[in-house]
């Protein structure tokens, strides 16, 4: 294991990889509107260079921040000085990552020797496109694979439509891997695509859904960013666009939609993590969904899924009042939260996304419901804290079947439900 390990590093060096060596991912339980207001400081302070993970937002949610090597001690000796407790929750970051990768390669080589695709697997997005071939020659009368559009740094965006027939039908999206370092999205997208695939035909309610319905899953929607995150730096977020007047790269793509655009919650500085560009839809990622949409026309439920922190969201995030139909949406969401429950007792979080999480402008839920899709919701999958951006492999698959059982209820409840 040693040699594998200096074997990754010497690549990691030779590739110009970021490494992650001795930084720290600390969590504080903020305990007070002043510590919250010191933290919220930090979040605009650039000198520690810190890595906020979970935002300082409310004193009834954590903050998870990584700090890197050089600022450990002067962070420390800051949040002691001012009396705000923290615990470490992960001591050397890259030591997390070294395992990671150290898993992915084993699994490619077991792979290539099987020629079977390994769902408890992360997988780049080169053997992602692939995969989807794959599936589309499997189920050739249930799936196909549409290019919607091509990213900023010119990859093919490409969605897996299932459909039994019939032109403009009542549709549901769902995109995964927006945010480009929350890997387990993507990995739940495609054993999702994988279980709608091979349950056609045995599934009743799945089966009754597809012969009225089409479902249509962005596997990757941030491509450039989720293919640096396997080349250069495993905790990017953001799209790679070029920023103008900024030597920083990237906006926030789910900032950066016509709803609420540029309100609070995000950034206006090209550095920030949460920067939300200088125009609605003006990363073309984003802008690829939003001309299929609205070409379509016809879809009913908008589901985005995230990581991590076990929440199940609806409308609004740029504003703090009610949408229009909380009521439904809350009591849909409760019972979808109860249905992933009941497989593994994994417990979620449900409310709108102001009052669960924090305020954020241009969020794409948001974006779809004012657009008139009703069902819209957004999923942060596992976990709470442990592993953050960095859960384990063996956690990719009881998290897609688990969150399946909520997906399928949201989309037979959308089934029955036509407006």
């Amino acid at each position: 294991m040693r040699g594998l390990w200096l074997l990754l590093v010497l690549v990691a060096a030779a590739n110009a990889e970021r490494l992650f060596i001795g930084d720290q991912v600390i969590r504080v339980n903020v305990q007070s509107e002043e510590q919250l207001q010191l933290l919220q400081a930090l979040e605009n302070q650039q000198e520690w260079e810190l890595d906020f993970w979970l935002q300082p937002v409310s004193t009834e949610l954590p903050v998870d921040i990584r700090v890197p090597r050089s600022s450990v001690s002067s962070v420390t000796e800051h949040l002691t000085a001012h009396g705000i407790p923290y615990s470490v929750i992960i001591d050397n970051l890259q030591e997390l990552l070294d395992e990671e990768k150290a898993e992915m390669v084993e699994n490619q080589m077991k792979e290539r020797s099987s020629r079977t695709f390994k769902f408890a697997a992360y997988h780049r997005l080169e053997a992602i496109y692939s995969w989807m071939d794959t599936l589309v020659a499997e189920h050739p009368k249930l799936v196909t694979k549409q290019e919607i559009g091509r990213s900023y740094e010119d990859r093919p965006m490409y969605v897996l439509k299932f459909s039994t027939g019939g032109n403009n039908r009542p549709a549901i999206w769902m995109d995964t891997g927006i945010h480009s370092r929350e890997w387990v999205s993507p990995a739940t997208g495609v054993w999702t695509a994988n279980k709608i695939a091979i349950n056609y035909g045995t599934d009743a309610s799945l089966t009754s859904l597809l012969d009225t319905m089409d479902i249509y899953m962005l596997l990757l929607a941030n491509p450039d960013g989720y293919a640096y995150t396997h080349s250069n730096d495993r905790m990017w977020r953001k799209t790679r666009s070029k920023n103008s007047g900024s030597v920083c790269r990237g906006v926030d793509p789910n900032r950066n939609w016509d709803a609420g655009f540029g309100g609070p919650g995000a950034s206006r500085n090209p550095c920030s993590e949460s920067y939300h560009g200088p125009s609605a839809h003006s990363e073309i990622e984003v802008k690829n969904v939003v001309d299929l949409i609205q070409s379509h026309g016809n879809f009913k439920a908008f589901i985005s899924v995230h990581a991590y922190s076990q929440l199940l969201m609806y409308p609004y995030g740029y504003t703090c009042k009610n949408a229009f139909h909380q009521a439904e949406l809350d009591s849909l969401a409760r019972a979808a939260a109860y249905e992933l429950k009941s497989f593994y007792g994994t417990s979620y979080k449900v409310g709108n996304i102001c009052n669960i999480i924090y305020q954020a402008s241009g969020g794409s839920i948001d974006w779809s419901y004012d657009n008139g899709i009703k069902y819209s919701f957004a999923f942060e999958l596992r976990d709470t804290g442990r592993f953050g951006f960095l859960l384990p492999a063996n956690q990719i698959v009881p998290t897609a079947s688990e969150t399946w059982l909520a997906l399928k209820h949201i989309m037979v409840y959308v089934r029955d439900h036509p407006y």
